[in-house]
């Protein structure tokens, strides 16, 4: 046997208490871990008590399957509109409760590539042989290796989805309704404006014919009791006499000015007419080179009239300048941007209106509309040309005028934009080609 050694007092206290701090470090880490474990517990049951939540929430089914098409996890809407009780469903094989002519779960399991399923009809079988159209999603669940592991299936039956799109549909066809139904409301306004315009222009002439014919009836008469009575046998003497009683000579010296007049007169009546038969067949008419100078003169006499003396007109305009396109549209165009103008001078005790027609180059042509309004609110600049935008008073514009105006420039590969003047009013500016396939720079 060996001799027995003992340790000096100290050695033997240092050595338990290494001892013991080596037991309380191990302790405060169990103590530790102990509590990142009941912490991660906590989570993992907020999650778990989360997605619960989500899953009895949801109205679409969720289901989780095997690697071999088993149910393992499915949410309470299954249950509800497979008519199954959870003891039902699990392990239940999905081929047994999807009914499908062109799916095949099993090769969805065994081919990595055909196991996505996007908006795909099916029928979910249901007790008493009845049967629930579906439109399912499905994905595959992969393990930590990549593998298939199973299928997540999402889906939810299709009467709910045709009921939607019905819907929708409905509320799409109800706004193109309620478009169609502002558009006319523009075009009838616009009709309307159309409408005071011409019948403001026909009112002179026809007026001026009216009283010429009126006083060339008035003459006839005189000139026919003049000649009754030159056949009856009168002198000479009473010839003159009766000649001036009736104002003979007068109404020889009215005769050309009032017959010149009345040609006049129906010579505007006729191009007033021409004018509008020109804008009315504008839509259907091909593409031309036109007067753009005489469609603005036109423009201002159909939509500056009401205005009156009120309107400061300032005209800067060339005898002519020709552009391309559809006149009537051009037009239309011209018009909007002009009553526009004095939709926005309305309440002004002196407004003024100046358009200027640039005629310096050879490809385009550009007229200017500017007004002494209020000008457009900077945060609508950006928006002015969108459809149903308007900062007129509720009732008083539908929003449509210059977007209309905007896609016929389009069309016409034109350019139409708007600014605010310094000292105030807005500034639109129309560039129009002059001849066919020019491009914008």
């Amino acid at each position: 046997m060996f001799p027995e050694h003992k340790l000096p007092g100290t050695a033997t206290d240092e050595a338990w208490i290494d001892v013991i701090q080596k037991m309380d470090e191990v302790y405060a880490d169990l103590v530790k871990y102990q509590v990142e474990i009941e912490e991660k517990n906590r989570a993992l049951e907020e999650a778990q008590q989360f997605m619960a939540s989500v899953q009895r929430a949801m109205s679409d089914i969720l289901l989780v399957t095997d690697r071999h098409g088993l149910i393992k996890q499915f949410n309470p809407a299954l249950e509800q509109l497979s008519g199954r009780d959870a003891e039902q469903l699990s392990e239940t094989c999905i081929s047994d409760l999807f009914i499908s002519d062109h799916i095949c779960f099993r090769h969805m399991l065994s081919d990595p590539d055909k196991t996505m399923l996007q908006d795909c009809e099916v029928m979910l079988a249901l007790p008493d042989s009845r049967t629930l159209e579906l439109s399912l999603n499905c994905t595959p669940l992969f393990d930590e290796r990549k593998r298939i592991e199973g299928l997540v299936i999402v889906g939810r039956p299709l009467g709910e989805l045709k009921r939607a799109y019905r819907e929708l549909n409905e509320a799409h066809e109800e706004l193109k309704r309620t478009q169609q139904q502002l558009v006319h409301a523009e075009k009838m306004a616009s009709l309307g404006r159309l409408v005071a315009g011409v019948a403001h222009e026909l009112n002179n002439p026809i007026s001026f014919v009216y009283g010429n014919m009126h006083a060339l009836k008035s003459y006839s008469q005189r000139l026919l009791t003049f000649l009754e009575q030159a056949q009856s046998g009168l002198t000479q003497a009473e010839l003159q006499s009766l000649a001036e009683q009736l104002r003979i000579n007068r109404i020889m010296k009215d005769l050309d000015p009032l017959v010149d007049g009345t040609l006049e007169g129906a010579e505007r009546v006729q191009s007033i007419v021409q004018d509008l038969r020109r804008f009315s067949t504008g839509q259907a008419s091909g593409r031309q080179t036109f007067d753009l100078v005489h469609t603005l003169h036109t423009a201002l006499q159909w939509t500056s009239k009401p205005m009156g003396d009120r309107l400061h007109l300032i005209n800067n305009l060339p005898d002519q300048a020709q552009a391309y396109g559809h006149p009537g549209q051009i037009q239309q165009v011209l018009m909007n941007l002009i009553q526009n103008a004095l939709d926005a001078m309305d309440g002004l005790e002196q407004a003024k209106l100046e358009v200027t027609v640039i005629d310096d180059n050879e490809d385009w042509i550009e007229v200017v509309v500017a007004d002494n309004g209020a000008g457009i609110p900077e945060i609508g600049l950006d928006k002015v040309f969108e459809p149903f935008f308007t900062t007129k008073p509720v009732g008083q514009g539908t929003g449509l005028g210059l977007s209309i105006s905007y896609g016929i420039v389009q069309e016409h590969q034109g350019e139409l934009t708007v600014h605010n003047r310094p000292e105030g009013g807005a500034v639109f500016t129309l560039l129009l080609p002059r001849h066919e396939k020019v491009s914008v720079s």
